[in-house]
């Protein structure tokens, strides 16, 4: 069986998109799915998305890590899904779509490539030592350092992620810095299991952590650059709930393509 593909990437952050309103694939197979994000031996990325029917919506986000296993939200992948909708001529410029932690709302550019994306609110943020834990739609670490471009992301991110506390269900660990505007983010992300070139729930991450740490109120706005790009985080923050959260950024079709199942 042939099937159609299309690659999408957000600030890096790289996914194989598949229509799957007609001639549906049978996605729960994990040997496939991790076979397909193979970088040597399938078409490669960070994750896949089902794009598919679902009533009462524009459409369902059906999403899976490279590693076969289906994922938690992924922020970038949604941006990416919404402007492949919007190719797919299945939405305008405004969406309302499915994903696995809940709706969700997102607009789009009239040129089709930037995507601003409504997140879930954030209710809670603990701590572990030094560093911040909460949940934007997936788990998050995040830890403040120096010297970003001279850290160990992989060793240093493995590390945290397979620790007692966190090694069942695993956790996202991302490594922050400020910069001149907003902060400087790497990111390792469970699932993919490596660090990645750039995490949209996990640039959200940080810019609330952030918030919090500096003990900011009100309307912000949090500009984040990843190794991939530069990505944007608006919200509300009253000093107890995050809310109206937005992650904006790139989403820009690659290549498209068939291969055989």
């Amino acid at each position: 069986m042939d099937i159609s593909f299309f690659k999408y990437q957000g600030a890096g952050n790289d996914f194989i998109m598949i229509d799957n309103r007609t001639s549906p694939v049978n996605h729960r197979q994990p040997e496939l799915i991790s076979r397909l994000c193979n970088r040597r031996f399938g078409i490669g990325g960070d994750g896949i998305m089902f794009l598919q029917e679902k009533e009462g919506y524009d459409f369902e986000m059906v999403y899976y890590n490279a590693d076969g296993k289906p994922s938690s939200m992924c922020g970038n992948g949604g941006r990416c899904i919404v402007a492949f909708a919007r190719f797919l001529g299945i939405i305008g410029t405004q969406t309302n779509f499915l994903a696995v932690d809940g709706p969700h709302y997102a607009t789009i550019s009239e040129s089709g490539d930037w995507v601003s994306l409504q997140m879930i609110d954030v209710n809670e943020i603990s701590t572990d030592g030094a560093a911040y834990v909460l949940n934007t739609g997936s788990p998050h670490f995040v830890q403040l350092t120096t010297k970003l471009s001279e850290k160990d992301v992989y060793h240093e991110g493995k590390t945290i992620r397979n620790n007692s506390t966190y090694s069942k269900e695993g956790i996202n660990v991302n490594f922050a810095e400020p910069a001149v505007q907003g902060y400087a983010v790497r990111t390792y992300e469970r699932g993919v299991e490596d660090e990645t070139y750039a995490c949209g729930t996990g640039a959200t991450a940080v810019a609330l952590a952030m918030a919090r740490h500096n003990h900011q109120t009100g309307s912000i706005s949090t500009p984040v650059k990843v190794l991939g790009g530069n990505l944007n985080i608006k919200f509300e923050y009253n000093g107890e709930t995050f809310s109206s959260i937005y992650l904006e950024g790139p989403a820009v079709q690659v290549f498209k393509g068939q291969i055989s199942l």
